[in-house]
C-alpha cells in the first residue's frame, strides 16, 4: 500500500497541482474552464448508467483473462480482509482517477481545444494510450476507445466528472470481478 500511496502522491503533484499552477500563473485562467465544472455533470447520470451497463459485461469477460488477473487488483488484499487497507486503497484509487481525468480530459483537452477543436481529442489520446503500455493488450486497445469517448463527453459537458465516475466504476468493478475469479469471496 505504501508504494501505491507514493504513486498516487506523484500523480497528484504532476497531474493536478502542476497543471493548476500553470493554469493560474501562466494561463491566468480559472480551473473551472478545464473540466472542473460540476453544473452540467449532474445531468450526465443517464449517460453514466448507459455506458456502465454496456461496459460491465466487457469487464466481466476481461476479468477471466489471465493477463488481467495478473495485473489487478493493484492492491491485493488477504483473503477475507477488505477492511481497512483495501478500502483505503479504493479511496486512493479514486483520487488517482480524478488526477488522470483532470490531466488528460481537463488540462490537456480543454487547454488545446481553442487551437485544435475536436482534433484535440486525438492529440490527447496519444499520451493517454501510452500510459497504458504496461497494461494487458485488450486494455491498451480499450484505452483508445475510452480516450475518444471520454474526450467527447468532456468536450460536450465541459466537465471531467462523468469520466472520473466511469473510469473509477470500471476499475473497482474489475477489482471485484478479478477477486471473485480468484476465489477471494469463497
Amino acid at each position: 500500500l505504501f508504494h501505491l500511496t507514493y504513486w498516487v502522491t506523484i500523480l497528484i503533484i504532476f497531474y493536478v497541482i502542476s497543471p493548476i499552477i500553470i493554469i493560474k500563473l501562466v494561463f491566468k485562467d480559472s480551473i473551472f474552464n478545464y473540466g472542473l465544472s460540476i453544473k452540467r455533470s449532474i445531468q450526465d447520470f443517464k449517460t453514466f448508467f448507459t455506458f456502465f451497463i454496456f461496459l460491465a459485461p466487457l469487464v466481466f469477460w476481461a476479468s477471466k483473462l489471465e493477463s488481467f488477473q495478473f495485473k489487478y487488483p493493484l492492491y491485493n488484499p488477504k483473503t477475507g480482509e477488505l477492511w481497512p487497507f483495501f478500502f483505503i486503497w479504493q479511496i486512493l484509487y479514486l483520487i488517482q482517477f480524478f488526477s488522470l481525468e483532470f490531466f488528460f480530459r481537463g488540462f490537456m483537452l480543454h487547454g488545446i481545444k481553442k487551437q485544435f477543436g475536436f482534433y484535440s481529442i486525438f492529440i490527447m489520446i496519444i499520451p493517454y494510450v501510452m500510459i497504458h503500455f504496461n497494461k494487458p493488450f485488450p486494455e491498451i486497445i480499450g484505452a483508445i476507445f475510452a480516450g475518444l469517448i471520454l474526450g467527447v463527453l468532456s468536450l460536450k459537458s465541459r466537465s471531467i466528472w462523468l469520466g472520473v465516475a466511469l473510469h473509477y466504476s470500471v476499475a473497482i468493478t474489475m477489482d471485484m470481478f478479478v477477486l471473485w475469479q480468484k476465489g477471494f469471496f469463497n
